[in-house]
């Protein structure tokens, strides 16, 4: 092997490391912050500095700015997938544990299917997909039942459900940005929407009240790292990764972060923070999990032209909203 080779092949395990690993640590970060900060404020600050520094760096390189019609998506797609996705998921993980909180969250894929049905019928119902929702289902029923005597308690029925309305705004997103006018730099376009995004979810924070009577100064140094953690690593480093793989792998390979996140959330969850690891949380994981693996193993029907992807969906899918 030579020397380059063996250098691209180490860039190429780095990166999948950083998807797979520090993506799957930030519910856990997510976690810590949301114990002193307000949810939604502790999101603003992390999207509008990431966003501020990709959008800085994209403009230093000359990259043409949005246009109005651009701007016009990029606002739409920061409400869905910033404020209704990222600040929900904030917000739950004040009642969710993180590791749960990702097991949730990788219910999207079958969100993101639905939507290719409905939306971009880039996708048809068949007897595999079907059961595959329904395998997705049932582990988010076994995760949130109070009947079923499994051991531990269910999760929080709020934040179950917020997480369920923040899935459901992810795929949204992702399925018109397949659909509006977009900056051609997918870097440009995920600057600019963290950025706005940050800025809408600082008005949120606002309007909710969450400034009256916060002080940042009250905030612990263990708070702050797991802010600085997730502007850093969570949001420009783990991107930058994601976007690199995109470039050089399939998407298939790319998105076998799917599979390893939630199972990294919820080990490191437990390890961590002590969040339990009955038979609850182990039978709901395997069922997301296989409903997962299920759909998006499933081949894809050619896309009609109306429906071609104009870019990638633009923010990072960390299963994370991480």
């Amino acid at each position: 092997m030579t020397t380059e080779k063996h250098s691209e092949t180490w860039k190429t395990l780095l990166a999948f490391g950083v998807i797979y690993f520090v993506w799957g640590s930030t519910f856990l970060a997510i976690r810590i912050g949301v114990q002193e900060m307000p949810p939604f404020l502790m999101a603003a600050v992390r999207f509008a500095i990431a966003g501020a520094v990709l959008f800085a760096w994209v403009a230093a390189r000359g990259e043409p700015m949005p246009n109005r019609r651009e701007w016009r998506s990029i606002v739409t797609l920061a409400l869905l997938i910033f404020v209704f996705d990222y600040g929900l998921v904030f917000w739950a993980e004040q009642f969710v544990p993180s590791g749960l909180t990702a097991v949730m969250l990788a219910t999207i894929p079958a969100f993101m299917a639905l939507s290719e049905i409905v939306f971009l019928r880039t996708q048809r119902m068949t007897l595999r997909l079907a059961l595959a929702l329904l395998v997705g289902l049932a582990g988010v029923a076994v995760l949130m039942s109070r009947s079923l005597n499994l051991g531990g308690a269910p999760v929080n029925r709020a934040g179950a459900i917020a997480l369920i309305i923040a899935a459901i705004n992810w795929s949204l997103g992702s399925t018109l940005t397949r659909k509006l006018p977009l900056p051609d730099s997918k870097m440009l376009s995920s600057g600019s929407q963290m950025l706005v995004g940050g800025l809408l979810l600082a008005v949120a924070a606002g309007a909710l009240g969450e400034f009256h009577g916060f002080r940042f100064s009250h905030v612990s140094p263990g708070a702050w790292l797991a802010l600085a953690y997730l502007i850093v690593f969570g949001s420009i480093i783990g991107f930058t990764a994601y976007l690199w793989l995109l470039h050089r792998e399939s998407p298939t390979r790319v998105g076998t972060y799917a599979y390893v996140n939630p199972v990294v959330a919820v080990l490191l969850g437990y390890v961590a923070k002590g969040e339990p690891l009955g038979l609850r949380t182990i039978l709901g994981t395997l069922f997301v999990l296989v409903s997962v693996v299920l759909i998006t193993t499933i081949p894809r029907m050619p896309a009609p032209a109306s429906a071609i992807a104009t870019s990638e969906p633009a923010a990072m899918q960390d299963l994370s909203p991480t």
